[in-house]
């Protein structure tokens, strides 16, 4: 058994390795809106090629973590907080496959003229790394109401969604050659909405670890 100091640092540097996860996802995300929105194949490319990354990244912290859990037997707060963070994992390795779903799409579109100017889609990315960030940050510093604020964005998101969707079908209506081009612009939507969900989920586990209660606090959608 490792000495309580050495305890206490193993858990802090797990819950450090969480945090750099969830940077590496933010990353993935901005990369491949900034891919789609100047045609950047090569950078789409990568940002296929990095999911790779965060899979094995997300596997290791998984590792460390079943591995405390099992030689060090943690108690309440510190079982709930390793649990917590198997949880988040699995919803950062989930909006990295979301992110590298959007750069399979800009290889998808290539060298096709855009179709519209892209406004609401960067900026539901933005909102969503924005609300990542602050849902990490929330856990690390076990801050509820933090986290409480961060899901209740998760409406801006549903609501930039349902006007990316609603326009894009506007076009397709008013010229099916469109078509093709908007369902992968609504691809596009449908995966950052996913992550905003995601982070939702992310801020369910800053209650779990507060309170001890699974609740679900937003429109999550698992």
């Amino acid at each position: 058994m490792q000495t309580r100091a050495t305890y206490q640092k193993s858990l802090t540097d797990l819950q450090g390795e969480v945090v750099t996860l969830g940077g590496m996802v933010a990353t993935a995300i901005d990369r491949s809106i900034e891919a789609l929105k100047n045609r950047d194949l090569a950078l789409a490319r990568e940002v296929i090629a990095d999911d790779k990354k965060i899979n094995e990244k997300r596997f290791a912290i998984e590792q460390r973590a079943t591995e405390t859990i099992a030689t060090q037997q943690p108690m309440a707060g510190d079982l709930r907080a390793i649990i917590s963070m198997l949880h988040i994992i699995t919803d950062l390795e989930r909006m990295g496959d979301h992110a590298e779903g959007n750069a399979r799409v800009v290889v998808l579109i290539g060298d096709e003229p855009p179709l519209k100017p892209l406004i609401d889609v960067p900026l539901m990315a933005k909102k969503g790394i924005e609300m990542l960030n602050s849902s990490l940050l929330a856990f690390v510093n076990r801050d509820m109401d933090l986290a409480l604020r961060v899901a209740a964005q998760d409406d801006e998101i549903d609501a930039l969604y349902d006007r990316v969707f609603n326009d894009l079908i506007g076009y397709m209506v008013a010229d099916p050659s469109t078509i093709t081009r908007a369902t992968r612009l609504i691809w596009v939507g449908h995966n950052l909405e996913r992550i905003a969900d995601r982070v939702t989920n992310i801020c369910e586990r800053v209650v779990y670890c507060v309170t001890g209660l699974m609740q679900e606090i937003g429109a999550s959608k698992y």
